[in-house]
Protein backbone atom coordinates (compact mmCIF):
# COMPACT_ATOMS: atom_id res chain seq x y z
CA UNK A 1 0.00 0.00 0.00
CA UNK A 2 1.04 3.52 -0.84
CA UNK A 3 2.46 5.74 2.22
CA UNK A 4 0.06 8.81 3.07
CA UNK A 5 0.82 11.66 4.02
CA UNK A 6 -1.15 13.66 7.05
CA UNK A 7 -0.71 17.55 8.28
CA UNK A 8 -1.89 20.55 9.30
CA UNK A 9 -3.46 23.77 8.23
CA UNK A 10 -0.45 26.06 8.52
CA UNK A 11 1.08 24.61 5.70
CA UNK A 12 -0.90 27.21 3.39
CA UNK A 13 -1.01 24.71 0.40
CA UNK A 14 -1.50 26.87 -2.66
CA UNK A 15 -5.41 25.82 -3.82
CA UNK A 16 -5.53 22.28 -5.37
CA UNK A 17 -2.10 20.60 -4.15
CA UNK A 18 -3.56 18.91 -1.49
CA UNK A 19 -5.84 16.77 -3.64
CA UNK A 20 -3.73 16.35 -6.05
CA UNK A 21 -1.10 15.09 -4.23
CA UNK A 22 -3.72 12.72 -1.71
CA UNK A 23 -2.33 14.39 1.37
CA UNK A 24 -5.17 14.84 4.42
CA UNK A 25 -5.08 18.28 5.95
CA UNK A 26 -6.22 18.69 9.81
CA UNK A 27 -7.68 22.22 9.87
CA UNK A 28 -6.69 24.22 12.79
CA UNK A 29 -8.88 27.00 14.27
CA UNK A 30 -9.61 30.67 14.43
CA UNK A 31 -12.22 32.01 16.77
CA UNK A 32 -13.78 35.39 16.58
CA UNK A 33 -15.75 35.31 20.12
CA UNK A 34 -18.27 32.97 20.45
CA UNK A 35 -18.08 32.02 16.75
CA UNK A 36 -15.36 29.21 15.69
CA UNK A 37 -14.19 28.42 11.83
CA UNK A 38 -12.26 25.68 10.83
CA UNK A 39 -9.15 26.90 8.96
CA UNK A 40 -8.72 26.67 4.99
CA UNK A 41 -13.15 25.01 5.47
CA UNK A 42 -15.53 27.95 6.85
CA UNK A 43 -13.68 31.32 6.01
CA UNK A 44 -11.66 32.08 3.34
CA UNK A 45 -8.32 34.15 3.57
CA UNK A 46 -9.82 37.13 1.85
CA UNK A 47 -13.12 37.11 4.01
CA UNK A 48 -10.60 36.68 7.49
CA UNK A 49 -8.42 39.71 6.59
CA UNK A 50 -11.36 41.84 5.70
CA UNK A 51 -12.40 41.25 8.96
CA UNK A 52 -9.55 41.25 10.95
CA UNK A 53 -9.12 44.84 9.53
CA UNK A 54 -12.75 45.66 10.91
CA UNK A 55 -13.77 43.68 13.84
CA UNK A 56 -13.81 44.85 16.70
CA UNK A 57 -13.49 41.58 18.45
CA UNK A 58 -9.67 40.13 18.07
CA UNK A 59 -9.37 36.16 16.76
CA UNK A 60 -8.18 33.84 18.52
CA UNK A 61 -6.24 30.41 17.08
CA UNK A 62 -6.55 26.78 18.77
CA UNK A 63 -5.52 23.19 17.60
CA UNK A 64 -7.76 20.62 16.35
CA UNK A 65 -9.57 17.90 18.72
CA UNK A 66 -8.04 14.98 19.18
CA UNK A 67 -11.51 13.16 18.25
CA UNK A 68 -10.64 15.53 15.02
CA UNK A 69 -7.31 14.07 14.39
CA UNK A 70 -8.20 10.21 15.22
CA UNK A 71 -11.14 10.73 11.96
CA UNK A 72 -8.91 11.70 9.63
CA UNK A 73 -6.17 8.85 10.96
CA UNK A 74 -9.21 6.30 10.48
CA UNK A 75 -9.98 7.94 7.45
CA UNK A 76 -6.60 7.82 6.29
CA UNK A 77 -6.24 4.23 7.31
CA UNK A 78 -9.18 2.83 5.17
CA UNK A 79 -6.81 3.10 2.46
CA UNK A 80 -3.19 2.74 3.90
CA UNK A 81 -1.78 0.54 6.69
CA UNK A 82 1.22 3.12 7.05
CA UNK A 83 0.50 7.37 7.39
CA UNK A 84 3.35 10.13 8.41
CA UNK A 85 1.89 12.91 10.11
CA UNK A 86 4.02 15.96 9.52
CA UNK A 87 2.70 18.67 11.71
CA UNK A 88 4.08 22.65 12.30
CA UNK A 89 6.57 23.41 14.87
CA UNK A 90 5.96 22.06 18.80
CA UNK A 91 7.15 25.78 20.11
CA UNK A 92 4.51 27.39 18.69
CA UNK A 93 1.64 25.50 18.95
CA UNK A 94 -0.05 22.36 20.78
CA UNK A 95 -1.34 20.21 17.33
CA UNK A 96 2.12 17.85 17.43
CA UNK A 97 1.30 16.90 20.64
CA UNK A 98 -3.07 16.44 19.79
CA UNK A 99 -1.72 14.85 16.71
CA UNK A 100 0.85 11.96 18.85
CA UNK A 101 -2.00 11.68 21.54
CA UNK A 102 -4.74 11.37 18.68
CA UNK A 103 -3.22 7.90 17.61
CA UNK A 104 -4.23 5.98 20.67
CA UNK A 105 -7.77 7.15 19.98
CA UNK A 106 -7.92 5.40 16.68
CA UNK A 107 -10.61 2.88 15.36
CA UNK A 108 -8.56 1.55 12.96
CA UNK A 109 -5.00 -0.61 13.27
CA UNK A 110 -2.23 1.18 10.93
CA UNK A 111 1.34 2.71 11.61
CA UNK A 112 1.49 6.29 12.46
CA UNK A 113 4.59 8.13 13.02
CA UNK A 114 4.06 11.73 13.87
CA UNK A 115 7.22 14.52 12.74
CA UNK A 116 7.44 18.03 14.53
CA UNK A 117 8.58 19.92 11.35
CA UNK A 118 10.08 22.62 13.27
CA UNK A 119 8.78 24.36 10.09
CA UNK A 120 5.50 26.68 9.31
CA UNK A 121 3.86 28.14 6.20
CA UNK A 122 5.03 26.53 3.06
CA UNK A 123 8.34 26.20 4.34
CA UNK A 124 6.33 22.87 6.04
CA UNK A 125 4.38 22.69 2.85
CA UNK A 126 7.27 22.08 0.67
CA UNK A 127 8.60 19.44 2.98
CA UNK A 128 5.26 17.70 3.48
CA UNK A 129 4.80 18.19 -0.49
CA UNK A 130 8.75 16.46 -1.53
CA UNK A 131 7.05 13.81 0.98
CA UNK A 132 3.97 13.28 -0.90
CA UNK A 133 5.51 12.90 -3.76
CA UNK A 134 7.77 10.47 -3.00
CA UNK A 135 5.19 8.24 -1.33
CA UNK A 136 3.43 8.76 -4.62
CA UNK A 137 6.01 7.20 -7.00
CA UNK A 138 6.12 4.12 -4.35
CA UNK A 139 8.60 5.13 -1.69
CA UNK A 140 8.67 2.93 1.15
CA UNK A 141 8.00 4.35 4.81
CA UNK A 142 11.46 4.47 5.48
CA UNK A 143 12.55 6.30 2.65
CA UNK A 144 10.28 8.38 2.88
CA UNK A 145 10.83 9.14 6.36
CA UNK A 146 14.17 9.38 5.65
CA UNK A 147 13.38 12.19 2.58
CA UNK A 148 11.35 14.23 4.98
CA UNK A 149 14.54 14.39 7.81
CA UNK A 150 16.74 15.45 5.10
CA UNK A 151 14.19 18.23 3.95
CA UNK A 152 13.92 19.54 7.10
CA UNK A 153 16.80 20.73 7.60
CA UNK A 154 17.07 22.33 4.16
CA UNK A 155 13.49 24.42 4.16
CA UNK A 156 14.09 27.78 5.18
CA UNK A 157 11.56 30.72 5.46
CA UNK A 158 11.40 34.84 6.24
CA UNK A 159 8.55 36.63 6.58
CA UNK A 160 7.71 40.22 6.36
CA UNK A 161 4.75 42.64 7.75
CA UNK A 162 4.20 46.20 8.77
CA UNK A 163 3.45 45.89 12.38
CA UNK A 164 4.23 43.24 15.55
CA UNK A 165 1.21 44.20 17.11
CA UNK A 166 -0.39 40.89 16.33
CA UNK A 167 2.14 38.93 17.11
CA UNK A 168 2.59 40.52 20.11
CA UNK A 169 -1.06 40.32 21.28
CA UNK A 170 -1.21 36.41 20.21
CA UNK A 171 1.55 35.84 22.62
CA UNK A 172 3.24 34.19 19.60
CA UNK A 173 6.37 36.96 19.54
CA UNK A 174 9.41 35.07 21.22
CA UNK A 175 12.94 36.47 20.17
CA UNK A 176 11.49 39.02 17.91
CA UNK A 177 10.49 41.07 20.97
CA UNK A 178 13.27 43.37 20.36
CA UNK A 179 11.93 44.98 17.28
CA UNK A 180 9.52 46.12 20.44
CA UNK A 181 12.10 48.74 21.63
CA UNK A 182 12.55 50.62 18.47
CA UNK A 183 10.82 54.02 18.30
CA UNK A 184 11.10 53.83 14.35
CA UNK A 185 8.50 53.00 12.01
CA UNK A 186 10.19 49.66 11.14
CA UNK A 187 9.32 46.89 8.94
CA UNK A 188 9.76 43.57 10.90
CA UNK A 189 11.52 40.48 9.00
CA UNK A 190 11.22 37.22 11.17
CA UNK A 191 12.42 33.47 10.42
CA UNK A 192 11.84 30.14 12.42
CA UNK A 193 15.23 28.89 14.10
CA UNK A 194 14.91 25.62 16.26
CA UNK A 195 11.30 26.34 15.94
CA UNK A 196 10.72 29.38 17.41
CA UNK A 197 10.00 32.97 16.07
CA UNK A 198 13.54 35.22 15.77
CA UNK A 199 14.08 38.33 14.26
CA UNK A 200 15.81 38.01 10.73
CA UNK A 201 16.35 42.11 10.28
CA UNK A 202 14.16 45.19 9.98
CA UNK A 203 13.84 47.61 6.88
CA UNK A 204 11.78 51.20 6.76
CA UNK A 205 10.22 50.34 3.39
CA UNK A 206 8.52 48.00 1.88
CA UNK A 207 10.56 48.37 -1.07
CA UNK A 208 13.50 47.37 1.27
CA UNK A 209 11.73 44.27 2.18
CA UNK A 210 11.65 43.43 -1.52
CA UNK A 211 15.59 43.75 -1.52
CA UNK A 212 15.72 41.58 1.00
CA UNK A 213 13.74 38.71 0.74
CA UNK A 214 15.26 38.52 -2.84
CA UNK A 215 19.08 38.57 -1.31
CA UNK A 216 17.83 35.57 1.05
CA UNK A 217 16.83 33.82 -2.01
CA UNK A 218 19.66 34.13 -4.10
CA UNK A 219 22.22 33.37 -0.85
CA UNK A 220 21.22 29.48 -1.71
CA UNK A 221 23.31 27.99 -4.35
CA UNK A 222 20.87 25.42 -5.08
CA UNK A 223 17.02 25.64 -4.74
CA UNK A 224 14.62 22.68 -5.39
CA UNK A 225 11.16 24.01 -4.41
CA UNK A 226 10.00 27.71 -3.72
CA UNK A 227 6.94 29.40 -2.44
CA UNK A 228 5.83 33.02 -2.09
CA UNK A 229 2.60 33.37 -0.11
CA UNK A 230 1.04 37.21 0.84
CA UNK A 231 -1.95 38.20 3.30
CA UNK A 232 -3.50 41.36 1.06
CA UNK A 233 -0.23 42.12 -0.65
CA UNK A 234 -0.52 40.61 -4.15
CA UNK A 235 1.30 43.16 -6.14
CA UNK A 236 4.52 42.81 -3.74
CA UNK A 237 3.90 38.81 -4.14
CA UNK A 238 3.89 39.23 -7.87
CA UNK A 239 7.07 41.57 -7.75
CA UNK A 240 9.00 39.34 -5.64
CA UNK A 241 8.10 36.71 -7.99
CA UNK A 242 9.41 38.82 -11.09
CA UNK A 243 12.61 39.74 -9.44
CA UNK A 244 13.81 36.40 -7.89
CA UNK A 245 12.64 34.32 -11.75
CA UNK A 246 16.62 34.92 -12.58
CA UNK A 247 17.21 32.50 -9.89
CA UNK A 248 14.48 30.13 -9.90
CA UNK A 249 11.92 29.77 -12.84
CA UNK A 250 8.84 32.04 -11.60
CA UNK A 251 6.21 29.02 -13.14
CA UNK A 252 7.84 26.94 -10.80
CA UNK A 253 7.23 29.00 -7.63
CA UNK A 254 4.31 27.99 -5.43
CA UNK A 255 1.83 30.72 -4.78
CA UNK A 256 -0.41 30.88 -2.12
CA UNK A 257 -2.72 32.87 0.37
CA UNK A 258 -1.09 33.32 4.28
CA UNK A 259 -3.84 31.62 6.02
CA UNK A 260 -5.82 32.73 8.78
CA UNK A 261 -3.96 30.83 12.03
CA UNK A 262 -1.15 32.67 10.56
CA UNK A 263 -2.43 36.03 9.51
CA UNK A 264 -4.06 35.89 13.02
CA UNK A 265 -0.26 36.83 14.40
CA UNK A 266 1.24 38.45 11.41
CA UNK A 267 -1.87 40.95 10.31
CA UNK A 268 -3.05 41.85 6.92
CA UNK A 269 0.16 42.96 5.23
CA UNK A 270 2.51 40.00 5.38
CA UNK A 271 4.63 38.53 2.53
CA UNK A 272 6.59 35.34 3.00
CA UNK A 273 9.25 33.49 1.28
CA UNK A 274 10.28 30.26 1.74
CA UNK A 275 12.71 28.13 0.14
CA UNK A 276 14.06 24.23 -0.14
CA UNK A 277 17.58 24.32 -0.80
CA UNK A 278 20.95 24.27 0.08
CA UNK A 279 22.91 27.27 1.00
Amino acid sequence: MTVKIVTDSVCDFPHGVAKELGISVVPLNVRFGDEVYRDGIDMTAEEFYRRLQYDKILPVTSVPTPATFAEIYDKVAEETDEILAIMLTSKLSGTYQVAVQSVGLMKRKCRVEVIDSGLAVMAQGMVVITAARAAQAGASFDEVMDITRRNLKRADMRAAFDTLEYLRRGGRIGAAQAFLGSVLKINPIIMLKDGVVQPAGKERSWSKIIDYLTRFVTSHSCIEEMAIEDAMCPDDAELLAERVSPHFPKERIFRSKTGPVIGTHTGPHTLVVSVLGDK
